[in-house]
């Protein structure tokens, strides 16, 4: 068991992400003993390790016990450790707040995209997998909405490039995607409130949960509110 444990945080170590599928890590959100053991020896490193049923990879992330040595080293707070300017993890935001929070509510209602939804027998299915739950958003659309606020092209393009790089997200043409980190990189329960109700309530008011949303003037003005609150501390092995 104890190699097993050396083995599987090695490889998230090395990887920084893997399925939920994987044979060792459903070992470990399965085997009660397993997971105590890989969990007390992350914890030795203040790590420890970070999943949920909404996402279909997990990782490893610092744990709140140590973040103030860490990111507290410096005169001012960081908050992050992937290098991210405000305007890049505003736009983290932005993209969490778009792509997961319809697929969680998709995944709650146990609605697949291809689902017909008037399906009397849907709350009866498992929770869907993220790839099968989960719609990207245009980039067209998302300038078209935040690109004032966010840095306009030049600067948006950049942070796009760094959040695909750190695999929070994918692009294919026109459409970016959600990527192993995004749904775990963020506390919902803190912040999925105040996005909702506030900083992008717009957003949410103008657009059903599974459209990608046009033009939003009035949620430009409000997007870095929820910033300060986005922390995303997992553990980079660059």
């Amino acid at each position: 068991m104890n190699d097993d444990a050396q083995i599987l945080i090695a490889r998230l170590l090395t990887h920084q992400t893997l399925r939920r599928d994987d044979k060792m890590v459903k070992r470990a959100l399965s085997d009660e003993q397993f997971r105590i053991e890989v969990d007390k020896r992350l914890l030795e490193c203040g790590l420890k390790l970070l999943d949920n049923v909404y996402a279909d990879h997990v990782t490893i992330a610092l744990h709140r016990n140590v973040e103030p040595k860490i990111f507290g080293a410096k005169d001012i707070w960081q908050n992050n450790n992937f290098g991210l300017t405000r305007d890049g993890v505003a736009l983290l935001v932005v993209l969490w707040a778009q792509i997961i929070l319809p697929k969680r509510e998709r995944q709650e209602t146990h609605v697949t995209v291809a689902d017909d939804q008037t399906d009397m027998f849907g709350q009866e299915t498992p929770i869907p997998r993220a790839e099968d739950a989960s719609i990207g958003i245009s980039y067209t659309a998302l300038l078209s909405d935040f690109g004032d606020k966010l840095g306009k092209k030049t600067r948006m393009d950049m942070n796009l490039g760094v959040l695909s790089k750190l695999g929070f997200i994918e692009r294919r043409g026109d459409v970016i995607l959600e990527g192993p980190l995004l749904d775990l990189m963020m506390d919902t329960d803190l912040l999925k409130e105040r996005i909702i109700n506030g900083a992008l309530a717009d957003v949410f008011k103008r657009a059903p949960l599974a459209v990608v949303p046009r033009k939003v003037d009035a949620a430009n003005d409000a997007v870095v509110e929820a910033t300060d609150d986005a922390e995303p501390t997992q553990l980079s092995p660059n």
